[in-house]
């Protein structure tokens, strides 16, 4: 009987990650082409049967980790495995493999939904729960997996030991950055009911936050 059990949950991974070989540029697409539109969309599906949430897509945090899965790949193809991974001094040593690295970056860049999530929930003068975070962190995740694909890209090209490719990777850093900052400058206006002024403010707030947390947890790991 545990055989058996054992080969239905099989079957379900197996067609849950081949699913993906679809969902994810569907969701990939969709989100660069309507974020706004994918943030209202996470927040709907929320209120939707838990077995019926996001069918047509890859849930937004998973749609993060997929993303840096791929950002990931696109570095060890470029540049090899990360100083991280070999080192092993002081915390690095909590960092040896690709997948704890994964984690860390997982963690790293949850932050920014993170935080966004939460100085939403304060300016709407709601009790900070579980369940009220969940919606706002949800919808972050969605515009907050292609910065991250972009920053990582960035990150690599840096490594790269040519001028043009610093040139590339600043290039990138500065354009994910405004697009990101546009984008929760109206998310902000739009929940709020605020001028985009006000709103620029809350993101410049929460985004400032944002990296200000990633960069001490970094901080940890050089």
């Amino acid at each position: 009987m545990d055989f058996f059990r054992l080969l239905k949950s099989l079957d379900d991974l197996l067609y849950e990650v081949m699913s993906w070989l679809v969902f994810y540029p569907i969701t990939l697409w969709r989100t660069v082409r309507h974020p706004q539109r994918m943030m209202a969309y996470a927040d709907a599906e929320l209120e939707d049967a838990e077995a019926e949430q996001y069918s047509d897509t890859l849930s937004p945090p998973l749609f993060l980790l997929v993303l840096l899965v791929l950002s990931h790949a696109i570095e060890l193809a470029m540049v090899g495995e990360s100083p991280l991974v070999t080192r092993m001094i002081g915390f690095d040593r909590l960092i040896d493999s690709d997948t704890s690295l994964l984690v860390l970056r997982g963690l790293l860049f949850s932050m920014f939904p993170f935080v966004m999530a939460t100085r939403m929930v304060r300016r709407q003068k709601l009790a900070l729960t579980r369940r009220t975070l969940r919606p706002p962190f949800y919808s972050q995740c969605y515009i907050a997996a292609p910065f991250a694909l972009v920053m990582g890209v960035s990150a690599t090209a840096m490594q790269i030991p040519a001028v043009w490719a610093h040139i590339v990777g600043i290039a990138l850093l500065v354009v994910a950055l405004m697009v990101y900052g546009t984008l929760q400058t109206r998310w902000f206006a739009l929940h709020l009911g605020v001028s985009h002024r006000r709103a620029f403010v809350d993101a410049s707030i929460a985004m400032l936050g944002s990296v200000a947390m990633v960069m001490f947890a970094s901080s940890l790991f050089v």
